[in-house]
């Protein structure tokens, strides 16, 4: 799918909403109503490297498990998550969050999402309403952030970590 923007402005410092969307295991709270059943993929869920498994809730999505991870992060500028979904996870998915300074002290989100899916069925069912469903979605995600982080509502469920609670350490 050709790659597509959505823009938003937060009213909070570009440190602040950097620093959420680099803990991987926040994007539950916005993306839920799309995005569920979030399991993060390691312990460590806030930098380079912290990544989570979810369903896609969109239409003509057969194979609706994903995940992504974060591969790079420039302080409190840019953000790239990359991932798979689809059978097999053959689809390739980056999404890059680009942070500006906005208005009084606001922060400008840019959002650029794009999959690459590899085979002619992939492209037929991204192509019969997937596209449009992942820009609504993303839309909404992105107001639901605003909300978020300027009045603390809207609020969903952060992600556990895959596997459940981990065994206090021991000296043995």
């Amino acid at each position: 799918m050709e790659p597509f923007t959505l823009e938003a402005t937060v009213d909070r410092p570009r440190a602040v909403v950097f620093d959420y969307l680099a803990d991987v295991a926040n994007h539950p709270e916005f993306t839920d109503h799309f995005l569920k059943d979030w399991h993060m993929t390691r312990e460590e869920t806030y930098g380079v490297g912290a990544g989570g498994r979810f369903e896609a809730d969109i239409p003509f999505a057969r194979f609706a498990w994903g995940d992504y991870t974060l591969v790079e992060a420039e302080k409190d500028r840019h953000l790239v998550f990359a991932g798979r979904s689809g059978k097999f996870n053959r689809i390739r998915t980056v999404n890059v969050f680009d942070l500006r300074d906005g208005p009084g002290g606001a922060t400008r989100v840019a959002l650029t999402v794009e999959t690459r899916p590899e085979l002619p069925t992939d492209r037929l069912l991204e192509s019969l309403g997937q596209k449009r469903s992942l820009r609504r979605s993303w839309k909404k995600a992105l107001k639901r952030l605003r909300l978020i982080l300027e009045d603390d509502r809207s609020r969903g469920r952060r992600a556990t970590i895959a596997g459940g609670p981990r065994k206090p350490a021991t000296d043995h």
